[in-house]
Protein backbone atom coordinates (compact mmCIF):
# COMPACT_ATOMS: atom_id res chain seq x y z
CA UNK A 1 0.00 0.00 0.00
CA UNK A 2 0.69 3.53 -0.24
CA UNK A 3 1.53 5.75 2.52
CA UNK A 4 2.66 8.86 4.03
CA UNK A 5 5.40 8.11 6.24
CA UNK A 6 7.09 10.84 8.86
CA UNK A 7 10.97 9.76 9.72
CA UNK A 8 12.46 12.54 10.55
CA UNK A 9 10.74 15.56 12.73
CA UNK A 10 13.37 17.90 10.68
CA UNK A 11 12.15 16.17 7.06
CA UNK A 12 9.38 16.13 4.70
CA UNK A 13 7.14 13.11 4.82
CA UNK A 14 8.30 10.04 2.48
CA UNK A 15 5.70 8.72 0.26
CA UNK A 16 6.58 5.22 -0.16
CA UNK A 17 5.36 1.19 -0.28
CA UNK A 18 4.05 -0.06 2.97
CA UNK A 19 2.95 -3.98 3.67
CA UNK A 20 -0.74 -3.85 4.00
CA UNK A 21 -1.09 -4.41 7.92
CA UNK A 22 -2.99 -7.19 9.31
CA UNK A 23 -5.71 -6.37 11.89
CA UNK A 24 -5.04 -8.19 15.37
CA UNK A 25 -7.39 -9.39 18.16
CA UNK A 26 -10.31 -6.80 18.45
CA UNK A 27 -9.16 -4.84 15.25
CA UNK A 28 -10.53 -4.19 12.03
CA UNK A 29 -8.76 -3.21 8.69
CA UNK A 30 -10.14 -0.70 6.75
CA UNK A 31 -9.40 0.53 3.44
CA UNK A 32 -9.29 4.38 3.39
CA UNK A 33 -10.74 6.80 1.11
CA UNK A 34 -10.40 9.77 2.62
CA UNK A 35 -8.23 11.13 5.49
CA UNK A 36 -8.71 15.10 6.46
CA UNK A 37 -5.43 16.91 7.04
CA UNK A 38 -5.33 18.22 10.22
CA UNK A 39 -3.03 20.87 12.22
CA UNK A 40 -2.43 17.94 14.94
CA UNK A 41 -1.21 16.33 11.95
CA UNK A 42 1.61 19.07 11.02
CA UNK A 43 2.58 19.01 15.44
CA UNK A 44 2.87 15.66 14.99
CA UNK A 45 5.09 15.33 12.09
CA UNK A 46 6.86 18.29 13.46
CA UNK A 47 7.57 16.86 17.15
CA UNK A 48 6.45 20.23 18.68
CA UNK A 49 4.52 18.40 21.42
CA UNK A 50 6.72 17.32 24.78
CA UNK A 51 5.29 14.71 23.95
CA UNK A 52 6.45 13.32 20.99
CA UNK A 53 5.37 10.17 18.34
CA UNK A 54 8.17 7.72 17.82
CA UNK A 55 9.37 7.40 14.42
CA UNK A 56 8.29 6.39 11.69
CA UNK A 57 4.61 6.72 11.79
CA UNK A 58 2.14 7.30 9.68
CA UNK A 59 0.03 10.58 10.44
CA UNK A 60 -3.85 10.82 10.36
CA UNK A 61 -6.57 10.75 12.54
CA UNK A 62 -9.54 12.08 9.95
CA UNK A 63 -9.88 8.32 8.37
CA UNK A 64 -13.08 7.51 6.33
CA UNK A 65 -13.08 4.11 4.30
CA UNK A 66 -14.70 0.64 3.95
CA UNK A 67 -14.12 -2.69 6.78
CA UNK A 68 -12.27 -5.44 4.56
CA UNK A 69 -10.93 -7.75 7.24
CA UNK A 70 -12.29 -8.67 11.24
CA UNK A 71 -9.32 -9.61 13.39
CA UNK A 72 -10.42 -12.47 16.17
CA UNK A 73 -13.13 -11.51 18.68
CA UNK A 74 -14.73 -8.62 16.69
CA UNK A 75 -18.40 -8.65 16.69
CA UNK A 76 -18.96 -4.89 16.77
CA UNK A 77 -18.34 -4.00 12.79
CA UNK A 78 -18.92 -5.99 9.78
CA UNK A 79 -16.91 -6.37 6.23
CA UNK A 80 -18.63 -3.82 4.01
CA UNK A 81 -19.34 -1.44 6.41
CA UNK A 82 -17.99 2.16 6.29
CA UNK A 83 -16.12 3.56 9.38
CA UNK A 84 -14.31 6.66 10.76
CA UNK A 85 -11.52 6.67 12.04
CA UNK A 86 -10.82 8.90 15.18
CA UNK A 87 -8.16 10.68 17.21
CA UNK A 88 -9.09 8.78 19.84
CA UNK A 89 -7.91 5.23 18.50
CA UNK A 90 -8.33 3.45 21.78
CA UNK A 91 -9.10 3.21 25.32
CA UNK A 92 -9.69 0.79 28.17
CA UNK A 93 -13.06 1.02 28.94
CA UNK A 94 -12.70 0.43 32.39
CA UNK A 95 -10.92 3.33 34.12
CA UNK A 96 -12.98 6.37 36.46
CA UNK A 97 -13.28 8.06 33.06
CA UNK A 98 -14.04 5.81 30.69
CA UNK A 99 -16.89 4.31 32.96
CA UNK A 100 -18.27 8.16 33.52
CA UNK A 101 -18.02 9.24 29.45
CA UNK A 102 -14.96 11.02 29.97
CA UNK A 103 -13.02 8.17 27.65
CA UNK A 104 -11.16 11.02 26.26
CA UNK A 105 -9.18 11.61 29.12
CA UNK A 106 -8.33 7.77 29.44
CA UNK A 107 -4.61 7.34 30.58
CA UNK A 108 -4.25 4.29 28.71
CA UNK A 109 -5.70 5.92 25.47
CA UNK A 110 -3.91 5.80 22.44
CA UNK A 111 -4.44 8.26 19.39
CA UNK A 112 -4.76 7.62 15.76
CA UNK A 113 -1.66 9.03 13.68
CA UNK A 114 0.00 9.57 16.80
CA UNK A 115 0.93 6.75 19.23
CA UNK A 116 -0.67 4.27 16.41
CA UNK A 117 0.13 4.38 13.19
CA UNK A 118 -2.79 6.35 11.15
CA UNK A 119 -4.58 7.22 8.21
CA UNK A 120 -2.22 8.71 5.97
CA UNK A 121 -2.21 5.45 3.93
CA UNK A 122 -3.94 3.43 1.38
CA UNK A 123 -5.07 0.89 4.82
CA UNK A 124 -4.67 1.29 8.15
CA UNK A 125 -5.90 -0.79 11.29
CA UNK A 126 -8.43 0.57 14.17
CA UNK A 127 -9.88 -0.52 17.38
CA UNK A 128 -13.49 -2.18 16.48
CA UNK A 129 -14.61 -0.72 19.64
CA UNK A 130 -13.16 3.00 18.17
CA UNK A 131 -13.85 2.56 14.75
CA UNK A 132 -17.47 4.94 13.98
CA UNK A 133 -19.92 3.83 11.96
CA UNK A 134 -20.85 6.43 9.49
CA UNK A 135 -24.51 7.43 8.25
CA UNK A 136 -25.41 6.70 4.76
CA UNK A 137 -26.00 10.26 3.03
CA UNK A 138 -22.67 11.66 4.10
CA UNK A 139 -19.82 11.59 1.38
CA UNK A 140 -16.87 10.13 2.57
CA UNK A 141 -15.29 13.81 1.59
CA UNK A 142 -17.20 15.40 4.26
CA UNK A 143 -16.86 12.93 6.92
CA UNK A 144 -13.18 13.00 6.92
CA UNK A 145 -13.29 16.60 8.20
CA UNK A 146 -16.15 15.33 10.87
CA UNK A 147 -13.94 13.01 12.18
CA UNK A 148 -11.96 15.37 14.31
CA UNK A 149 -12.53 18.55 13.67
CA UNK A 150 -16.04 18.53 13.56
CA UNK A 151 -16.53 16.30 17.26
CA UNK A 152 -13.51 18.50 18.89
CA UNK A 153 -15.36 21.67 18.29
CA UNK A 154 -18.99 20.15 18.53
CA UNK A 155 -17.51 18.93 22.04
CA UNK A 156 -15.76 21.99 22.78
CA UNK A 157 -18.98 24.02 22.77
CA UNK A 158 -20.88 21.25 24.33
CA UNK A 159 -18.80 22.00 27.69
CA UNK A 160 -18.94 25.27 27.31
CA UNK A 161 -22.97 24.80 28.47
CA UNK A 162 -24.30 28.02 26.10
CA UNK A 163 -27.29 29.10 26.72
CA UNK A 164 -29.52 30.52 24.11
CA UNK A 165 -29.17 33.90 22.93
CA UNK A 166 -25.53 34.41 24.50
CA UNK A 167 -22.37 35.77 22.44
CA UNK A 168 -20.02 32.85 21.14
CA UNK A 169 -16.59 34.48 19.91
CA UNK A 170 -15.11 32.17 17.55
CA UNK A 171 -11.20 32.82 17.55
CA UNK A 172 -9.64 30.81 13.74
CA UNK A 173 -11.77 30.29 11.19
CA UNK A 174 -10.55 27.55 9.30
CA UNK A 175 -10.95 23.79 9.22
CA UNK A 176 -12.24 23.66 12.91
CA UNK A 177 -13.73 27.79 13.26
CA UNK A 178 -15.77 27.01 9.95
CA UNK A 179 -18.13 23.96 11.62
CA UNK A 180 -17.76 25.85 15.42
CA UNK A 181 -19.82 29.01 13.89
CA UNK A 182 -22.26 26.56 12.80
CA UNK A 183 -22.37 24.49 15.92
CA UNK A 184 -23.14 27.58 17.92
CA UNK A 185 -25.34 28.60 16.36
CA UNK A 186 -27.25 25.03 16.54
CA UNK A 187 -26.46 25.32 20.13
CA UNK A 188 -28.39 28.82 20.13
CA UNK A 189 -25.68 31.46 20.84
CA UNK A 190 -24.96 34.18 18.44
CA UNK A 191 -21.47 34.43 16.78
CA UNK A 192 -18.62 36.66 17.03
CA UNK A 193 -15.71 35.40 14.09
CA UNK A 194 -12.28 36.19 14.87
CA UNK A 195 -9.82 35.78 12.42
CA UNK A 196 -6.93 37.41 10.18
CA UNK A 197 -8.23 36.54 6.56
CA UNK A 198 -11.10 38.33 5.12
CA UNK A 199 -12.08 35.18 2.76
CA UNK A 200 -12.39 33.31 6.24
CA UNK A 201 -14.58 35.94 7.82
CA UNK A 202 -16.85 36.11 4.69
CA UNK A 203 -16.94 32.49 5.08
CA UNK A 204 -17.99 32.88 9.04
CA UNK A 205 -20.70 35.71 7.69
CA UNK A 206 -21.91 33.12 4.69
CA UNK A 207 -22.68 30.10 7.26
CA UNK A 208 -24.45 32.45 9.92
CA UNK A 209 -21.83 34.42 11.92
CA UNK A 210 -23.87 37.89 13.66
CA UNK A 211 -20.37 39.95 13.88
CA UNK A 212 -17.14 39.56 12.12
CA UNK A 213 -13.85 41.25 13.90
CA UNK A 214 -10.60 41.34 11.69
CA UNK A 215 -7.96 41.21 14.44
CA UNK A 216 -5.02 42.12 11.63
CA UNK A 217 -6.84 45.68 11.40
CA UNK A 218 -8.65 45.83 14.82
CA UNK A 219 -8.16 44.96 18.31
CA UNK A 220 -10.29 42.21 18.99
CA UNK A 221 -10.86 43.05 22.19
CA UNK A 222 -12.40 46.11 21.83
CA UNK A 223 -14.44 44.98 18.86
CA UNK A 224 -15.71 42.34 20.65
CA UNK A 225 -17.10 44.58 23.92
CA UNK A 226 -18.25 46.88 21.89
CA UNK A 227 -21.08 44.38 20.34
CA UNK A 228 -22.13 43.24 24.24
CA UNK A 229 -18.65 41.13 24.51
CA UNK A 230 -18.61 37.60 24.89
CA UNK A 231 -20.18 35.10 27.33
CA UNK A 232 -17.80 32.06 25.51
CA UNK A 233 -14.54 32.48 23.49
CA UNK A 234 -13.68 29.23 21.71
CA UNK A 235 -9.70 29.15 20.74
CA UNK A 236 -8.86 27.40 17.81
CA UNK A 237 -5.82 29.40 17.09
CA UNK A 238 -2.69 27.93 18.36
CA UNK A 239 -1.45 31.49 19.18
CA UNK A 240 -1.31 32.54 23.20
CA UNK A 241 -1.64 35.91 22.24
CA UNK A 242 -5.20 34.98 21.03
CA UNK A 243 -6.38 32.80 24.14
CA UNK A 244 -5.47 36.34 26.02
CA UNK A 245 -7.26 38.28 23.51
CA UNK A 246 -10.38 35.41 24.63
CA UNK A 247 -9.90 35.86 27.97
CA UNK A 248 -10.03 39.93 28.03
CA UNK A 249 -12.91 40.14 25.55
CA UNK A 250 -14.85 37.93 28.29
CA UNK A 251 -18.21 39.30 30.14
CA UNK A 252 -19.18 38.45 33.82
CA UNK A 253 -19.66 34.51 34.12
CA UNK A 254 -17.48 33.80 31.15
CA UNK A 255 -16.29 30.98 29.78
CA UNK A 256 -13.04 30.57 27.89
CA UNK A 257 -12.56 27.23 26.24
CA UNK A 258 -9.15 26.23 25.31
CA UNK A 259 -8.93 23.86 22.40
CA UNK A 260 -5.89 24.68 20.34
CA UNK A 261 -2.43 23.31 21.19
CA UNK A 262 0.34 26.13 20.79
CA UNK A 263 4.11 24.94 20.77
CA UNK A 264 4.26 27.93 23.21
CA UNK A 265 2.30 26.38 25.73
CA UNK A 266 2.11 29.56 28.03
CA UNK A 267 -0.43 31.98 28.62
CA UNK A 268 -0.69 35.17 30.80
CA UNK A 269 -4.10 36.03 32.72
CA UNK A 270 -5.46 38.06 35.33
CA UNK A 271 -6.43 35.86 38.53
CA UNK A 272 -7.76 39.20 40.03
CA UNK A 273 -9.96 39.36 36.67
CA UNK A 274 -11.04 35.56 36.92
CA UNK A 275 -11.82 35.62 40.46
CA UNK A 276 -13.92 39.12 39.89
CA UNK A 277 -15.63 37.87 36.95
CA UNK A 278 -16.49 34.49 37.61
CA UNK A 279 -14.73 33.85 34.62
CA UNK A 280 -14.29 29.90 33.89
CA UNK A 281 -11.18 28.40 31.77
CA UNK A 282 -11.90 25.31 30.37
CA UNK A 283 -10.02 22.60 28.25
CA UNK A 284 -11.62 20.81 25.89
CA UNK A 285 -9.87 17.59 23.77
CA UNK A 286 -11.67 16.39 20.98
CA UNK A 287 -15.03 14.47 21.33
CA UNK A 288 -16.38 11.06 22.57
CA UNK A 289 -17.75 8.27 20.15
CA UNK A 290 -21.13 9.44 20.90
CA UNK A 291 -20.06 12.79 20.40
CA UNK A 292 -18.87 11.82 17.01
CA UNK A 293 -21.94 9.76 16.10
CA UNK A 294 -24.29 13.20 17.28
CA UNK A 295 -21.98 15.15 14.55
CA UNK A 296 -23.00 12.31 11.92
CA UNK A 297 -26.43 12.78 12.72
CA UNK A 298 -26.61 16.55 12.51
CA UNK A 299 -25.02 16.40 9.12
CA UNK A 300 -26.57 14.00 7.96
CA UNK A 301 -30.18 15.52 9.14
CA UNK A 302 -28.51 18.77 6.81
CA UNK A 303 -27.63 21.17 9.90
CA UNK A 304 -23.91 21.45 8.85
CA UNK A 305 -21.82 21.84 5.95
CA UNK A 306 -18.49 21.20 5.17
CA UNK A 307 -15.65 23.39 3.37
CA UNK A 308 -13.39 21.18 2.14
CA UNK A 309 -10.76 20.52 -0.99
CA UNK A 310 -9.74 17.38 -2.36
CA UNK A 311 -6.20 16.32 -2.40
CA UNK A 312 -3.99 13.28 -3.80
CA UNK A 313 -1.44 11.65 -1.04
CA UNK A 314 1.80 12.68 -2.84
CA UNK A 315 0.60 16.12 -2.42
CA UNK A 316 1.04 15.77 1.24
CA UNK A 317 4.33 17.57 1.28
CA UNK A 318 2.58 20.56 -0.16
CA UNK A 319 -0.87 20.49 1.61
CA UNK A 320 1.13 20.85 4.66
CA UNK A 321 2.89 23.63 3.33
CA UNK A 322 -0.37 25.19 2.28
CA UNK A 323 -1.89 24.94 5.88
CA UNK A 324 1.00 26.76 7.43
CA UNK A 325 0.57 29.66 5.29
CA UNK A 326 -3.13 29.92 6.90
CA UNK A 327 -4.41 30.44 3.01
CA UNK A 328 -6.71 27.59 3.20
CA UNK A 329 -10.15 28.19 3.69
CA UNK A 330 -11.33 25.34 5.77
CA UNK A 331 -9.63 21.85 5.35
CA UNK A 332 -8.31 19.44 2.36
CA UNK A 333 -8.48 16.44 2.71
CA UNK A 334 -7.03 13.23 0.95
CA UNK A 335 -8.93 10.81 -1.43
CA UNK A 336 -7.57 7.18 -2.24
Amino acid sequence: MKAAVVTSFTAPLEIGQREIPLPGRGQVLVRLETCGLCHTDIHAAHGDWPVKPTVPFVPGHEGVGIVEQLGDGVTERTVGERVAIPWLGYACGECRFCVDGRETLCEQQQNSGYSIDGAFAEYAVASARFAVPVPDGITSLDAAPLTCAGVTTYKALKVARIVPSEQVAVFGIGGLGHLAVQYARVMGGRVIAVDVENPKLDLARELGADHLVNAAEVDPVDAIKAVGGADVAVVLAASPRVFEQAFASLNRGGRLICVALPADQQMSISIFETVLKGISIIGSIVGTRQDLAEVFALHAAGRTRIIAEGRTLDQVNDAIAEVLSEKVLARLVFEY
